[in-house]
């Protein structure tokens, strides 16, 4: 899936690396936190474009505001599962670089729409 739209993409991009961790994890019987950190990583993405289709500026806001938080929870579960040894520090740091971008760029789109909402 290619758009235009870079969070999407990033988010798109993040939560597909992370599926396909998941997918060897659950072959090493790895169940659940392997099945948290899917769905909070793929629920970045998915309140994302729920947000683009947002009926109103706050909704908007909302949206992106529930994906900001579901960022830091993915960030969460890579970092448990990379100290408890599940998961490679090769393996997960590509994902934690791919999360922080996706923190930094949601932040920064919410920060702006509030900025211009506000405004009018």
């Amino acid at each position: 899936m290619a758009t235009n739209n870079i969070v999407q993409n990033k988010s798109y991009n993040f939560a597909l690396n992370v599926v396909l961790i998941y997918k060897k994890l659950h072959q090493q019987n790895e169940f659940v936190l392997s099945r948290q950190l899917v769905r909070s990583a793929t629920s970045i993405g998915a309140n994302i474009e729920e947000g683009i289709q947002a009926q109103s500026k706050p909704d908007f806001i909302h949206k992106f505001s529930i994906a900001q938080k579901e960022s830091y929870e993915a960030l969460y579960w890579l970092r448990l599962m990379e100290d408890a040894k599940y998961l490679k520090s090769e393996e997960v740091n590509p994902l934690k670089k791919q999360c922080l971008e996706l923190q930094k760029l949601i932040t920064s789109i919410i920060k702006t729409t509030k900025e211009r909402y506000i405004k009018k």
